[in-house]
């Protein structure tokens, strides 16, 4: 461990195992296993894997009673190979797993999508504003018993929301947005509160980088406006494999690390999970191991992903450049001084590296222009770097661009990490999927490959078509949110998926 000399958000404190999230603790990086959590042997050496790569807080699904229990074992058996990572339990839609985990483990995840609220169908509920404060004291009913089991059993708690998640009653009053996120967490932290229970860390995903970032911000507003000051864990959720899974982590992750903003990071690939350990390193010591972090600051008038209004078209661009990413925080500040000073051209923000790595590279620009295009800064960007020929920073360059939502050039797959819950090999199945999409020639797509209906359904939203694990050797085949092709078996469901890309062209 080293200190961090770094402006971030001040935050409780919250002990988890022999490590603290938030507070004056160092920012805390963790993956999730994706072995069944029965299999006591396989998930200890997963663990331990983690652990060895340099993880410092290990996710494990426990989406029933006896995958909760069976923590106890995992833990004993990592004690017995001389391993002490806190290990965290992931619930969904399972309120009985969630007490029987805190028995066991060091943190348990509850979703306030799903913990009382039914399951989503995507259908509009109508409630009078009586009708909707039973629905919260429904969940106090159900929440307080959790939350006095874990204080006494020293046991903290992750509220993780994820865009793909929010219940038919959030999104029937917010509807599927940032303030209907935000809501769904602030509901459980306010019960939380009454009832004197603060060890507590919240989380708020999306595959999207802009919805992620501007929700995060928005969280972080409403806790401050409500008096609260909880440790975030942030990511970017279902962000693939490869080089896009790294360079959407990157911008997402990136742009709130810059403004100070994080506790706790998970880079979310689709590959064995001890590899998202070295890239979460990666892109939280670039961000905050500087003798002062330069923070880039959200203008309230720019949404997120939008270049701000004084890019009028047809003029030609302007180039501003820096030597090196320790100075965007200047170019942030130059490019305010142009606005101010009556400047109306396109602006192309250029930052020049010396990486001789380009995974390295992918991060580090990746969280140094997420940072500024989250932010509304500049039309366009640059990467200069005498270590990569030009066409290879040229795909970089729209690589960061499509992560940030500002250009789309190819097709983007929103796949999630795997876990205990995945329902087939979806290392090797996003791989033919890709194949198989990118034989079709379309610019543009999006397409998920979800391994279960936890957020499947839910981040469709966001994607074309969507490839959603059904049960053991089933799959079933979105448009969006809409089921068009129900539990099918597996062999079948990728020629399925074709077709019907096929048949709306």
């Amino acid at each position: 461990m080293f200190a961090y000399n770094y402006s971030r958000r001040n935050t409780r404190g919250v002990k988890v195992g022999n490590m603290e999230i938030g507070g004056a603790a160092p920012i805390l990086v963790q993956s999730m296993t994706n072995t069944s959590t029965l299999d006591t042997d396989g998930s200890a050496q997963q663990a331990m894997a983690i652990a060895e790569a340099g993880g410092e807080l290990v996710r494990l699904t426990t989406q029933g009673v006896r995958e909760a229990a069976n923590l106890q074992a995992i833990k004993d058996r990592l004690k017995e190979l001389g391993c002490d990572v806190p290990l965290s339990a992931d619930v969904h839609f399972n309120p009985q797993a969630a007490f029987e985990a805190a028995l066991h483990a060091d943190k348990v995840r509850i979703n306030p999508g799903n913990f009382v609220d039914a399951a989503r169908t995507f259908k509009k509920l109508e409630f009078t504003d009586a009708e909707y404060a039973e629905e919260i004291d429904r969940i106090r009913r159900s929440l307080v018993p959790f939350l006095q089991l874990c204080k006494e059993n020293g046991v903290s708690i992750r509220l993780g929301v994820n865009h793909g998640s929010l219940s038919d009653r959030i999104m029937s009053r917010y509807g599927d947005t940032p303030a209907g996120m935000v809501e769904s967490v602030m509901e459980y932290l306010r019960i939380a509160r009454e009832n004197d229970f603060n060890d507590i860390v919240i989380s708020i995903k999306s595959s999207n980088t802009v919805v992620m970032v501007n929700t995060v911000r928005l969280l972080v507003q409403t806790m401050k406006e409500e008096g609260m000051d909880y440790p975030v864990h942030i990511g970017v959720t279902e962000a693939g494999d490869a080089e896009d899974g790294r360079i959407k982590s990157a911008v997402g992750i990136g742009a709130l690390l810059h403004e100070g903003i994080g506790d706790t990071i998970r880079v979310s690939l689709s590959e064995p999970p001890e590899n998202e350990i070295p890239v979460a390193m990666m892109l939280r010591d670039h961000v905050t191991r500087r003798a002062s972090a330069p923070l880039v600051k959200m203008p309230a008038e720019v949404k997120p992903g939008e270049a701000r209004s004084y890019a009028q078209h047809g003029l030609p661009s302007k180039t501003m450049h820096i030597d090196n990413a320790m100075q965007i925080g200047q170019l942030a500040a130059d490019i305010d001084s142009y606005v101010a000073n009556g400047g109306i051209q396109p602006i192309t923000m250029e930052i020049a590296y010396d990486v001789t790595d380009l995974d390295e590279l992918r991060i580090k620009a990746g969280a140094d222009f997420g940072a500024l295009l989250l932010s509304g800064y500049g039309s366009d960007i640059r990467i200069v770097d005498p270590c990569f020929d030009q066409p290879t920073l040229d795909r970089l360059r729209l690589d960061i661009l499509q992560a940030a939502r500002r250009h789309f050039y190819k097709t983007e797959f929103i796949s999630c990490p795997s876990c205990g819950r995945t329902l087939f090999d979806l290392q090797s199945t996003l791989q033919e999927v890709k194949k198989a999409v990118s034989e079709l020639g379309i610019e543009g797509l999006k397409i998920g490959v979800m391994g279960c209906i936890v957020n499947g359904p839910g981040e469709m939203a966001d994607a074309d078509y969507g490839y959603v694990g059904a049960g053991p050797g089933r799959v079933s085949i979105y448009k969006g949110k809409e089921l068009k092709i129900k539990n099918i078996p597996t062999e079948e469901a990728l020629p399925a998926l074709i077709n019907l890309i096929k048949s709306d062209r």
